[in-house]
């Protein structure tokens, strides 16, 4: 027998009643809970392991993957201007390879240009360490169409990654 009460859709069988909202709101929470677990646990993966056994915990928010040798960014400021090797990328930044002649100052900011099999990438940085071998930017301004190629191209380093490692 079905009762419609109130707004409420009850099933009563054999002197069992059922509330339908209130399975619908249980139901709706557990999907809504396993799925922020599988994007919690895909984000992990995507990230990567901040820190190895035996280091310092990283302040990292996303994981570098290594640069291949033939992958070079036009980057250039107010005072210089070059072509380097990307030893690693992020979702986040860089580090590039300098000459060590240059004389970049922690602080100044820098235009930067990829041309990938992804797609051109352009982006705004900013130097956050200089060291002999090179500098670390911090990407601050990149476009949307932009982004979507910088992660095309992570994850094509990635998989080449994975492939050379088996």
């Amino acid at each position: 027998m079905l009762i419609h009460l109130l707004g409420h859709t009850t099933v009563q069988h054999q002197q069992k009643s059922f509330d339908y909202q209130c399975l619908e709101a249980y139901v709706t929470y557990n999907v809504l809970a396993l799925l922020l677990v599988r994007v919690l646990l895909q984000v992990k993966n995507l990230q990567g392991d901040a820190m190895s056994s035996g280091q310092n915990p990283s302040r990292r928010f996303t994981s570098r993957v290594a640069g291949p040798s033939d992958l070079w960014v036009f980057w250039n400021c107010k005072k210089h201007d070059g072509l380097s090797r990307v030893l690693d990328l992020s979702a986040g930044g860089l580090s590039v390879s300098i000459e060590k002649s240059e004389r970049i100052a922690v602080g100044e900011k820098i235009r930067l240009n990829f041309l990938t099999p992804e797609g051109q990438i352009r982006a705004d940085a900013v130097v956050r360490n200089v060291r002999p071998s090179g500098l670390g930017l911090k990407f601050i301004a990149i476009s949307e169409e932009d982004r979507a190629h910088l992660t095309a191209l992570m994850t094509r380093l990635r998989n080449l990654s994975r492939q050379s490692k088996s």
